[in-house]
């Protein structure tokens, strides 16, 4: 017999461990959202959102469209769920062939393999035993292959950032509510140990009325960018187009999620600023040829970006992007509120009246906020790796969500509206800074709900 029905196999546990850690870890939906998993099922003729609309109650599986570093490590986390998968696919044939040994190796039946064009995932999109399909290829594929997964009934899962246009921020929306398909983001950072901690910190009043957050991506990729396979082969290309914050969502989803963003508030409205262009000019100068062909690029890309943006209620988020000039990385991932405020990389806090006085404090002394996620798997998700363990919790909670029968934590409103701060950056930066208008891609529906479903109590 195959492993299909000895879950874990691959961190050496059981179908049945991993049911009793959902069984752990799993928020009801009538807790969440106030009412049965069956009654959030939404009319669509009524009332076509896709917010609070759960998913179909199964074992999910799941083919994934691009098997690179990134593609191959999420394969890895997912043999560590319940999750069954079936197909994969990607141009190279011997990326899709080791990603398929993989499987094999973790005791699941030989998934069918899709490679050789970057049309191939039309031909995987063609089974019907799909159930979720993940994105991890280059930024310009994710809403092609999101929405071509959705029309052939399919749930779709993007990499980050789901999509670079606001035309495909609306495309992935309107194509989730006509299909009945959810498009989900694949935003680890909102399951970050630290993350995860504070944002039930926040939930049980710790930081007060929450009025400013801060996040960023600052992260240097000079060496990534100018490489010769992997993402060299491609992102550098979009500081050869636009002049923004050109990855948002990291820096973005954990203060969004701290902020009910979507939930009770939205975000409006947003300036950003670049500042010039230096940093891949002066990489490039030291270390390639005269000869090499990419002499002839031009980057326009500012090189520090930075975008604030006002919400609904008033309050205000900082996001900052820097990924060409030597700094240590930091998502900054910072919340303060009428009572103290918290600020990470090192992680510290400071709520008002605590003993020393107004210097930081450690978030040790608020343990007691842990994830129920971190809690109970948190040793495994670091056995399995990715980025801590974050990878794991992420792609673990997407699993039970679809064997629970429950609405995603992120859904594909999340994915248009912190996606859409990067072109909406362009446009404002390219405008002298002047004010846009951020879509209200609920149409309203972000006053259904009072908080992500990462947030809540057992």
């Amino acid at each position: 017999m195959k492993k299909e029905d000895e879950i874990l196999s691959f961190a050496g546990g059981s179908r049945r461990d991993f049911l009793r850690l959902g069984a752990v870890t799993t928020i009801s939906a009538a807790a969440i959202y106030g009412g049965t998993a069956s009654a959030l099922a939404i009319d669509k003729v009524v009332n076509p959102t896709m917010v609070n609309v759960p998913f179909e109650r199964k074992i999910p599986r799941i083919g994934i469209v691009g098997l690179g570093g990134r593609g191959t490590s999420l394969l890895q986390n997912l043999l560590g769920t319940d999750a069954l998968l079936v197909a994969l696919c990607d141009i190279i044939e011997a990326k899709v062939k080791y990603a398929q040994s993989l499987v094999e190796a973790a005791g699941q039946s030989k998934p069918q393999i899709f490679f050789g064009n970057e049309h191939s995932f039309q031909s995987m999109l063609k089974r019907e035993d799909i159930d979720l399909v993940i994105v991890a290829t280059s930024w310009k594929w994710h809403c092609p292959i999101g929405v071509a997964a959705m029309e052939s009934g399919k749930h779709a899962a993007l990499e980050v950032p789901s999509v670079t246009t606001l035309e495909d921020c609306w495309k992935i929306v309107d194509t989730s509510e006509r299909t009945r398909r959810h498009c989900l983001i694949l935003e680890n950072c909102c399951y970050g140990y630290n993350e995860t901690l504070v944002l039930r910190l926040i939930k049980a009043g710790v930081l007060g009325e929450l009025l400013y957050g801060e996040g960023a991506y600052i992260h240097d990729l000079r060496s990534i960018l100018f490489a010769n396979e992997g993402e060299g082969l491609w992102r550098r290309d979009d500081h050869t187009q636009r002049n923004g914050n050109l990855y948002p969502t990291h820096g973005l989803g954990p203060v969004a999620n701290y902020l009910d963003i979507q939930r009770g508030d939205r975000m409006e409205s947003m300036v950003s600023m670049s500042s010039p262009q230096r940093g891949l000019d002066a990489y490039r100068k030291e270390y390639l040829r005269s000869s090499d062909s990419r002499w002839s690029e031009r980057y326009v890309t500012g090189d520090i970006n930075t975008s604030l943006i006002k919400t609904a209620s008033g309050r205000m988020i900082t996001i900052k992007h820097d990924v060409v000039n030597p700094h240590p990385y930091t998502r900054v991932n910072s919340i303060a509120g009428t009572k103290g405020a918290f600020e990470d990389y090192p992680p510290r806090i400071y709520v008002d009246g605590q003993a020393g006085g107004e210097v930081w404090g450690t978030l040790d002394a608020w343990k007691q906020h842990e994830h129920p996620l971190w809690k109970s798997i948190g040793e495994l998700a670091k056995k399995m790796g990715g980025h801590g363990g974050m990878d794991f919790i992420m792609l673990y909670r997407i699993v039970q969500c679809v064997r629970e029968g429950l609405p995603p934590d992120l859904d594909v409103y999340d994915a248009a509206s912190w996606s859409a701060i990067g072109p909406l950056s362009v446009q404002s930066v390219a405008n002298r800074s002047a004010a846009v208008e951020i879509p209200d891609f609920t149409r309203g529906h972000w006053r259904d709900r009072k908080a992500s479903g990462i947030a809540l109590q057992i």
